[in-house]
């Protein structure tokens, strides 16, 4: 958040209306690239209808309010955990398959 908007909102006594990607993570408590996992599991819904590579906003009374649930929380943490295994489970098998720096090894046919 720009420092302008930082003093503005200060001054009104309240958080914005609508959260970025950023914002909601650091409302979360997580990373930015955490947020389409969650937004994949529906467990985060974006406002509006947007087009996949669109910047997404989250209401931030939606946010907040299921900040309170500790069972959405325990379900956000699985979803973030599993996720990110899944890539890299992803990631050692490209590895194992004999790829280089992620692109495919050139075979030779003799």
């Amino acid at each position: 958040m720009k420092e302008e908007q930082h003093r503005f909102l200060s001054l009104l006594g309240q958080m914005p209306a609508r959260l970025t990607a950023e914002q909601a993570g650091w409302v979360l408590n997580c990373q930015p690239h955490d947020i389409p996992a969650l937004v994949n599991a529906r467990l985060l819904k974006p406002l509006g209808n947007f087009s996949p590579n669109s910047t997404k906003y989250f209401a931030t009374a939606d946010v907040l309010e299921m900040t309170k649930d500790r069972g959405w929380l325990v379900k956000v943490s699985n979803t973030i955990c599993q996720h990110w295994q899944k890539q890299n489970a992803r990631k050692s098998q490209h590895s194992a398959n004999g790829s280089l720096n992620g692109s495919a090894a050139l075979l030779t046919v003799a």
